[in-house]
């Protein structure tokens, strides 16, 4: 509910109470959990047999649910769409699954050869509907293939798609250009989307997203120890300077107690959720990634 007789922080308004999207459906969500499982099994210690039993029954769930459309990870207020995010982080979601029966050749999974089938299916869709040909990049749904995402961004992350892949460079180039002719960088910053032009159902200003800035710094990175496309990408040469610089410029955001908000607006100021934990996960991942 909104509270309309508060102006909010310096003028925020509306000043809400609760969530809206408690009652959405956000399909990605089981990627997150399913890396989360993966890496759990691989660095902390193996699952275990019911554990196994509650994973197998999540992922059948989810075969079930991989052809319907959702709200994804911005959570918009507009109408449910096949968000690209979205289908990549259910293609995680089978892929860490499958991974998971492979390593552990004790734990039975009958469904194994159905989770490759939709696994596969997953990919292919995306690369068949949700890859703007014209444009050069991955876009935010199929049904917004004119417009740009930068969650997809993930996708090099999560290991959806080969760092140095042409379609993910140009998207990368894409997304570096400034809002001005088509991107969503301005002053080595990264919008999530072009909000004017979106239509998810929300009012108000956007500013950088302190998250896909730090995920395009990775993407960066990774792309930058590539070599084969060098011929047909010459601005590769440029990623590995920029992916440090990007990094040390979003440093500057911090609050002075070295904590990160949701964003930042255009005087440079912190805004959206403080302290926020998405940026402070995509810093740490960035930074590690970087190092190496």
């Amino acid at each position: 509910m909104e509270l309309s007789h508060l102006e909010g922080y310096r003028g925020s308004s509306p000043v809400r109470i609760g969530n809206a999207p408690t009652g959405h459906i956000q399909q990605d969500i089981y990627g997150a959990l399913f890396d989360s499982i993966y890496l759990y099994n691989k660095h902390v210690g193996p699952i275990s047999y019911d554990q196994w039993r509650a994973i197998r029954s999540t992922v059948n769930r989810v075969r079930k649910l991989h052809k319907t459309p959702d709200m994804s990870i911005w959570e918009v207020r507009g109408e449910k769409q096949h968000f690209v995010y979205s289908k990549i982080m259910l293609w995680v979601t089978f892929d860490r699954a499958i991974r998971l029966a492979e390593k552990r050749s004790n734990l039975p999974c009958p469904e194994l050869i159905e989770w490759r089938t939709t696994r596969d299916e997953i990919y292919e869709d995306v690369m068949e509907h949700g890859y703007n040909m014209d444009g050069g990049f991955f876009s935010m749904s199929y049904e917004n293939k004119k417009i740009m995402d930068a969650s997809v961004l993930i996708a090099p992350l999560v290991f959806f798609i080969a760092p140095d892949d042409p379609r993910l460079l140009s998207t990368i180039k894409n997304i570096l250009q400034s809002p001005e002719v088509g991107g969503l960088t301005t002053a080595k910053m990264v919008l999530r989307y072009d909000h004017a032009i979106a239509h998810d159902g929300l009012d108000g200003k956007e500013g950088a997203f302190i998250m896909v800035t730090f995920w395009l710094v990775e993407a960066m990175g990774r792309a930058s120890m590539a070599k084969k496309h060098l011929h047909e990408y010459p601005h590769l040469k440029e990623m590995h300077s920029n992916a440090f610089s990007y990094f040390e410029n979003v440093l500057v955001f911090a609050n002075h107690l070295g904590m990160f908000s949701e964003e930042v607006n255009h005087s440079g100021e912190q805004m959206g959720n403080t302290p926020q934990a998405f940026s402070h996960i995509s810093c740490i991942s960035a930074a590690m990634n970087l190092e190496r």
